[in-house]
């Protein structure tokens, strides 16, 4: 894996607690990591590579992607993190490869219960906590719980017979006050079972009473000078703040099952994938699916159960899922449960934050692949995207008519490729063939001899025409189009100028783009650069005639004398009218008699 993937990747990496894996490029795990914040953690390996082990650089070399699974908290990485391990035996892990299973603390199932750390869950009855990441965090919270409330540590069958036949006697444990007897019923069984009540609602999460109990007592000591205590207890209060009373990726209340929640969007379905073996999560696993319009989320999350425990070989009979599905699959005996609290619901909640963190993931890398695009591509698949066109229009021209009262008729074409104008591309058109202000016929005769010409000199036609009109000069414009047989190989729009309305060819009702919107920017200039380029042709050939008078015929009067000379007094009547004086004022003595003596010579024949 280069470091080019890995910041492909590392925008879409989520900072929550979880653990991540290598794999090669068969799927097989190489490695398997915890991480309390993931995105920080995988960075990691690709940062300063000089003091980097020599395994890890092998391994690098030797990945070829990295999935990551969400959890709760840093316990349940750790806890999550040592369940995959030993399932997968992955080559570059060298720890917790052995058997060793996790501590619990457990309230046996017996007259007057025993509470005691164990490593073996044995399902008779007994309540487990757990499971812990350390030991030593076990030991504190239980030395706590037997300084709070005095327990027995014996192994006696402590039945109501046996008490009453005074088969026990209390040993040291009730002399140096550690247990309060219940072997010789100097304890009832109510007193206990209280304090066994107590100490279940310790260990499951309910202890503010007990730690503000001990926040004062610490605080008494540390007044009394008594600071070692006064630490001791600190330590306990401590032990109590990172206790765990449960773990999502690991249960002693669920044996095997399959847990499948889904999160979809218009585009794309996710659905994710938990496998419990035993009451730890042993495989994760998250399906991207393209689905129809008309498809259900019951429907999609159906397919994929039965894709998913086909490809994973599972024959768990239950399953947990979000709500009812429409499973099409022989098997008759599954189970289908919808929780709605404790651990199967907390194992659903994991798994659908999941499904939404791979979709959240695949819309970033989509917003990234978009900011990594320049401007011009950004908006020319926004207009691909709006005009509904089968392919990105790099090649767009755009048309315009100009004239005034039918005066010097002319139309213009520009050209815009990669949404930039291309201006030695552009085009000016003497109307030819039509008399008249009548801009339906020009725009035809135009689009018809701009394509006649592309198509006889084997020229690429754009992707996208865009006219300057509404329906009307769109429809000429596309009888060209049919004429020429190149209909169908472009796409062709209108743009009308009151509310920048876009016309279809065959569609009657316009489209109305977003005013904001790059795809209207970009027709709009389009559009006003074809106006421009129009305007100034025109101009251009108003100018040239009009300096085509009789001006232009004295010997010694250039074009530029006769224009500026009509511009002052706007008709040669008025110049032949005009004082000397305001004559030599606009073109000089020179020109000015010349002027002068022309029309007195015209006057005198």
């Amino acid at each position: 894996m280069t470091t080019e993937d890995y910041k492909a990747l590392a925008p879409t990496l989520p900072t929550q607690p979880g653990i991540y894996k290598y794999l090669n490029k068969e799927g097989v795990i190489l490695y398997v990591g915890k991480a309390k914040n993931l995105k920080k953690r995988i960075a990691s390996y690709f940062g300063n590579k000089k003091h980097a082990t020599h395994k890890t650089r092998v391994l690098i070399k030797n990945a070829a992607s990295i999935s990551f699974t969400i959890v709760e908290t840093e316990q349940d990485a750790l806890l999550l993190e040592s369940t995959l391990i030993k399932k997968y035996q992955p080559r570059y892990n060298v720890q917790l490869k052995d058997g060793k299973s996790y501590p619990y603390i457990c309230i046996k199932k017996e007259r007057f219960p025993r509470v005691f750390i164990t490593r073996k869950v044995i399902r008779d009855g007994s309540k487990y906590y757990g499971p812990y990441t350390s030991v030593r965090q076990v030991h504190a919270i239980l030395e706590m719980i037997r300084n709070l409330f005095p327990l027995r540590t014996c192994t006696y069958n402590l039945s109501e017979e046996n008490i009453n036949k005074g088969k026990f006697k209390v040993c040291l444990e009730y002399h140096i006050k550690n247990c309060e007897g219940p072997c010789e019923n100097k304890e009832t069984e109510a007193a206990y079972m209280d304090k066994i009540g107590q100490i279940k609602n310790i260990l499951g999460g309910k202890f503010s009473t007990v730690k503000r109990h001990f926040q004062e007592k610490m605080q008494h000591l540390a007044e009394n000078l008594e600071f070692e205590k006064a630490q001791n207890l600190k330590e306990k209060i401590s032990a109590f703040e990172d206790y765990q009373g449960k773990s999502t990726v690991v249960s002693t209340t669920i044996r095997d099952v399959d847990v499948f929640s889904i999160s979809r969007d218009e585009k794309t379905a996710f659905v994710n994938y938990l496998k419990v073996a035993h009451g730890a999560i042993i495989h994760t696993f998250t399906l991207e699916m393209t689905p129809n319009l008309n498809d259900k989320e019951t429907d999609l999350l159906g397919f994929a159960i039965s894709n998913l425990r086909e490809k994973f070989n599972s024959v768990t009979q239950e399953i947990i899922v979000p709500f009812e599905v429409n499973l099409a699959t022989k098997e008759t005996d599954l189970i289908f449960t919808i929780p709605q609290r404790g651990d199967k619901k907390s194992l659903l909640e994991l798994s659908a934050k999941n499904a939404k963190y791979a979709q959240f993931q695949k819309q970033k890398e989509a917003i990234n692949n978009i900011k990594k695009q320049t401007s011009a591509e950004r908006i020319l698949k926004g207009l691909q995207s709006d005009l509904q066109m089968d392919d990105v229009p790099l090649h767009i021209e755009c048309f315009d008519n100009s004239n005034i009262q039918g005066s010097n008729p002319v139309a213009s074409a520009v050209v815009f490729k990669n949404a930039r104008p291309s201006k030695k591309d552009y085009r000016h058109f003497h109307i030819k063939t039509v008399e008249g202000p009548n801009d339906f016929a020009s725009m035809e005769e135009v689009v018809y001899r701009r394509y006649r010409r592309l198509l006889d000199e084997k020229q690429s036609l754009p992707q996208l025409i865009v006219i300057d009109g509404g329906k009307g000069q769109l429809h000429s414009a596309i009888n060209s189009l049919k004429a020429l047989d190149i209909y169908d190989k472009v796409t062709i729009i209108g743009i009308a100028k009151r509310l920048e309305e876009i016309y279809f060819a065959e569609d009657p009702v316009p489209l109305l783009l977003n005013k904001k919107s790059e795809s209207l920017k970009l027709i709009q200039q389009l559009r006003n650069e074809a106006h421009r380029f129009a305007i100034n042709f025109h101009r251009n050939q108003r100018s040239k005639n009009f300096t085509q008078t009789e001006l232009t015929l004295i010997p010694g009067i250039g074009d530029k004398t006769a224009e500026k000379v009509l511009r002052h007094f706007q008709s040669v009547q008025k110049v032949k009218e005009a004082l000397p004086s305001d004559l030599i004022e606009v073109a000089g003595k020179s020109a000015a008699m010349k002027i002068i003596q022309y029309f007195k010579d015209q006057k005198d024949q």
